[in-house]
């Protein structure tokens, strides 16, 4: 990789790690407390009826939160209003985004309304399981009308941190689910005080999602009038960049969401196994989110930006220097968390969950399903970056041909095993339809892009390996030394076990990493060493 100074692409390195670093840590902090909402709705819910029919209304905003937040609006309006505020002037670029805010509140409006009426049509596709369970699917029904305006405020997040991340800010829009997670934490907290009943909780739980909803999208509005958006000012609904936001977004909901779609396809099967079935994969996947929301995530949502204004200048030389940068960071520190959680994997789910109603049995039925999920962890990290480059290029043919094969392909591998592997089949599915989608979109980038160094990727990715295992070694080692059986070890026996498996393990991979030589682990390093000097 181009580390000169003096050139442009190492300017741009340099500027999605430090972005990368600045949304991984605020999206670590997010996940933290999504963890503790994770373990007080495992705690009070279980793996029973409202836990399953909460977790399958919720898939739904929570999709098209992903889609927005994660996938079509963001990378679709973000080369866009890149390219205006490059190669136009910025207040033209100030009029789009206000545009866009006003636009797409009347879209979002316009499909809540419908997906509140059409509630029971829209449930009978994702869970159809349910439609055998009257009690089951009636509650389903009203969760999912109560928490899909969470929409309206989600998608309008979305779009707030496209713009902010073009303008520079990462911090505030990556550090806002932290107040959808504690809005849920408060809400169940406080309605569990004057109720005993699991029906009232899990539609508190509903309203506290609609209200992190506001929360997340009152964060981030002085950031915005901070930057010269000041959503009140006159302008109109209609920019002419919007057409080509527009031409850009609706093949991108295939492309960019992939995975999320592949998870609901896992929960529509999952519906018409045995319950339980919908919440074990919900809890293996919130699992799987921490390495790919601090990481991967951070370093898409990081490298969208500067890809797009090498791609804004023509700059195609900068954009394969960029790229790889991106996809052997993403690797080097994806592979070793992959590695950790699939061999830790129990006594994690342990740590977390096992409390109340989510017992011995569901945790290993969810550590099951964690360690198919894991497999794939790589390929959906990778995914991101690659897609996002393609974006970049406003290339979105090829993303939506890939994401097309490998839906179909997550299909027919989950029916074919749900059967014998149950919902760990679901879990092995969603990971190898990944990888199918990763390898395809890789044959044609290196079509497209010859100027990336692919040989210096396989070999940082081989050390990579390498390193990952000696760590492995070591924590199972510790883990296994500290908490012989982690099934019945006490809270804070197991907490000292995971914590000092993690210790060693980092320290081993830190070690092996120097020894070998990895090129990211200089650039991490380095990053951090000047991060505390500045400090």
């Amino acid at each position: 990789m181009n580390s000169d100074p003096s050139n442009p692409a190492g300017g741009e390195n340099r500027k999605v790690t430090r972005a990368a670093g600045v949304v991984g840590a605020a999206t670590l902090l997010s996940r933290i407390f999504g963890y503790v909402r994770d373990m007080v709705v495992a705690s009070f819910f279980g793996a029973g009826m409202a836990a399953d029919a909460f977790i399958a209304a919720f898939r739904i905003p929570n999709l098209l939160r992903r889609l927005f937040g994660e996938g079509s609006l963001s990378i679709a309006f973000v080369p866009v209003f890149t390219d205006v505020m490059v190669n136009g002037d910025r207040e033209e670029g100030i009029r789009l985004a206000i545009s866009a805010m006003k636009l797409l509140f009347l879209v979002l409006l316009g499909v809540t309304l419908v997906g509140v009426v059409a509630a029971p049509w829209i449930i009978r596709v994702v869970a159809p399981g349910f439609s055998h369970l009257p009690e089951k699917m009636a509650l389903t029904v009203t969760l999912t009308r109560l928490m899909f305006p969470y929409v309206i405020f989600i998608g309008l997040v979305a779009l707030c941190m496209g713009i902010l991340n073009v303008l520079g800010h990462f911090a505030a829009p990556a550090v806002a689910p932290v107040l959808l997670n504690l809005a849920m934490i408060g809400a169940i907290a406080a309605v569990s005080r004057f109720s005993d009943s699991e029906t009232v909780r899990v539609l508190g739980l509903a309203g506290g999602v609609l209200l992190g909803g506001a929360l997340q999208l009152a964060l981030q509005l002085p950031f915005l009038v901070r930057n010269g958006v000041r959503f009140w000012r006159r302008s109109g609904l209609w920019h002419p960049a919007m057409r080509r936001v527009g031409l850009l977004m609706l093949p991108t909901i295939f492309g960019a969401a992939v995975y999320q779609i592949n998870i609901l396809v896992g929960t529509l099967l999952a519906s018409l196994l045995p319950e339980g079935s919908v919440s074990y994969l919900y809890y293996a996947d919130r699992l799987v989110q921490f390495p790919l929301g601090i990481f991967a995530q951070a370093a898409a949502t990081a490298v969208l930006p500067s890809l797009s204004r090498q791609a804004a200048g023509g700059d195609h030389a900068g954009m394969g220097d960029t790229f790889g940068h991106a996809i052997s960071l993403v690797l080097f520190i994806t592979i070793p968390a992959m590695v950790g959680l699939i061999v830790l994997r129990y006594p994690i789910v342990v740590l977390l969950f096992k409390r109340g109603a989510f017992d011995a049995w569901t945790a290993r039925l969810t550590s099951d399903a964690l360690l198919y999920y894991c497999l794939g962890l790589w390929a959906f990290s990778a995914v991101r970056i690659v897609v996002s480059t393609f974006y970049a290029m406003q290339d979105t043919r090829t993303p939506v041909k890939t994401a097309t094969i490998s839906i179909a392909a997550n299909i027919l591998l989950g029916m074919a095993l749900m059967g014998p592997m149950k919902h760990c089949g679901l879990a092995l599915a969603t990971s190898l339809a990944s990888m199918i989608n990763l390898v395809l979109l890789v044959y044609v980038l290196r079509q497209r892009m010859g100027a990336i160094r692919w040989r210096r990727i396989g070999v940082s990715t081989l050390k990579t390996l390498a390193a990952s295992a000696m760590m492995a070694g070591v924590a199972v080692w510790v883990c296994r030394a500290v908490a012989p059986d982690a099934g019945s070890a006490g809270v804070i026996r197991l907490l000292v076990a995971i914590g000092a498996a993690i210790g060693g393990g980092v320290a081993v991979f830190a070690a092996a990493a120097w020894l070998f030589k990895i090129a990211e682990w200089q650039k991490v390093a380095g990053l951090v060493k000047r991060s505390l000097t500045r400090s």
